[in-house]
């Protein structure tokens, strides 16, 4: 595996599981990013975690326990946390300088939510020349102005090949990688 790739986890809090109105197919989503997140590792990829901030009494205030990141992902102690707040996650942040630091030019981005910080982070990362795989089972939404979760996700993997390489998670750290990626045709039917 190269050593200018790293993960990116965007937005995957507690507040996102919220029962009175959960994320759709959290569950699957977290089932997802636990593997993601070992194979990641076992290959020597870091792992950035994106997490977003919101003022005072509103469900992503830092130190409330919906702010927390996931528990079922939690970051180790050796992953890099970059706090934001707003949809993009280089805006006002260190996230640039800390890629740059490390020498990564390439990004696997995962995380919440497609139409908003996963669709943002997307367009800029490629705006300052990464080379982005967005994986296109592993980020999630709420249904929003008739459209079905799924039917939003599966836009966005359409729309968003025109910045990455979208491909499904199972070919994100193996030797498939440049080789598997999600046809387009597909995305379309939903």
């Amino acid at each position: 595996m190269s050593k200018d790739k790293a993960l990116l986890i965007i937005d995957v809090q507690m507040a996102m599981f919220d029962e009175s109105d959960p994320v759709h197919d959290g569950e699957g989503l977290i089932e997802i990013l636990c593997r993601v997140l070992a194979e990641a590792r076992a290959a020597g990829v870091p792992v950035i975690y994106v997490q977003h901030n919101e003022n005072e009494g509103a469900p992503l205030e830092p130190g409330q326990p919906g702010w927390d990141i996931h528990h079922a992902i939690k970051p180790e102690a050796h992953d890099i946390v970059i706090q934001k707040r707003k949809p993009d996650s280089f805006y006002g942040t260190t996230l640039k300088q800390e890629l740059d630091d490390r020498g990564i030019r390439e990004l696997i981005i995962a995380g919440m939510q497609t139409d908003v910080c996963v669709d943002t982070t997307c367009r800029c990362a490629y705006s300052h020349g990464y080379k982005i795989t967005l994986l296109s089972d592993a980020h999630r939404t709420w249904p929003s102005s008739g459209l079905t979760a799924d039917q939003i996700i599966a836009h966005h993997n359409a729309v968003l090949r025109l910045f990455a390489d979208v491909k499904e998670s199972k070919y994100a750290f193996g030797s498939n990688l440049e080789s598997e990626s999600v046809d387009s045709s597909e995305s379309r039917e939903t």
